[in-house]
């Protein structure tokens, strides 16, 4: 079993900034694909951002050069840098994580941490 618990949401005004943070816990032999997903209200949940064990990145579209995501593999924690922010962005964000237990392959989500951007 893997826990993931997102941190760093809350509400910002347009233009401004969030980091949000995502720890993994457990028995945990390797961490493949990390990712961010959101999900507005009345809208399906999307991918944001995913970066890749071996360092790959993939970004939606209306987040490309505003958003950043990292990970720390020492820490099992993938972050997601968010600048120049806006109202479209209000969501709730979802940590996602592709993990090697004792299982097998697992993917795993996160509880959801709110953004809420005003204009």
């Amino acid at each position: 079993q893997v826990h993931l618990v997102e941190f760093g949401g809350g509400l910002v005004q347009a233009g401004g900034s969030l980091r949000l943070s995502c720890v993994a816990s457990g028995n945990i032999f390797s961490i493949g694909t990390m990712g961010w997903y959101r999900q507005a209200p009345g809208k399906q949940r999307e991918l944001v951002a995913e970066l890749t064990s071996g360092g790959s990145t993939n970004y939606a579209d209306s987040v490309k050069g505003r958003f950043t995501i990292s990970r720390d593999n020492a820490k099992n924690t993938v972050y997601l840098q968010m600048n120049s922010l806006r109202p479209e962005d209000t969501a709730v964000y979802y940590c996602n994580g592709n993990f090697f237990v004792l299982a097998g392959r697992r993917d795993y989500w996160g509880q959801g941490t709110q953004v809420t951007v005003s204009s």
